[in-house]
């Protein structure tokens, strides 16, 4: 069973910037998407951030945004560290929610992580 194991939430005044952290147990070149999800209080959990593997060092892999982050948050896997990360700049209180990390293999298998609150606040 793969663990997906979270860290980097944590408590930021508004303007302020988070780094979240996403280590597979397994290698993280074998998840052909991952994404960054957030679950704020009362509502539903919605996908933030998306990676998409190209499975080619020839073909670029792709991000994508919700557009509420655009601009202020951007997605990256650290093949080295076997990390997903999510960089969180200009972070706003709207952005205040328990951060999930997912991924999933090329055969469909899925995997959540624990979650990581962040909290925006002066």
């Amino acid at each position: 069973q793969v663990q997906l194991m979270e860290s980097g939430g944590g408590l930021v005044q508004p303007g302020g910037s988070l780094n979240l952290s996403c280590e597979p147990s397994q290698s993280i070149f074998n998840f052909a998407f991952m994404g960054w999800y957030r679950q704020a209080p009362d509502n539903v959990r919605e996908l933030v951030a998306q990676f998409i593997s190209s499975g080619s060092i020839h073909v670029p892999d792709k991000t994508d945004y919700t557009d509420a982050v655009k601009g202020r948050f951007t997605v990256s896997r650290d093949g080295v560290r076997n990390l997903f990360l999510l960089q969180m700049n200009g972070l706003k209180p709207e952005d205040t929610a328990v951060y999930y990390c997912y991924m999933q293999t090329g055969a469909g298998s899925q995997y959540w992580g624990q979650g990581t609150r962040v909290t925006v606040s002066s």
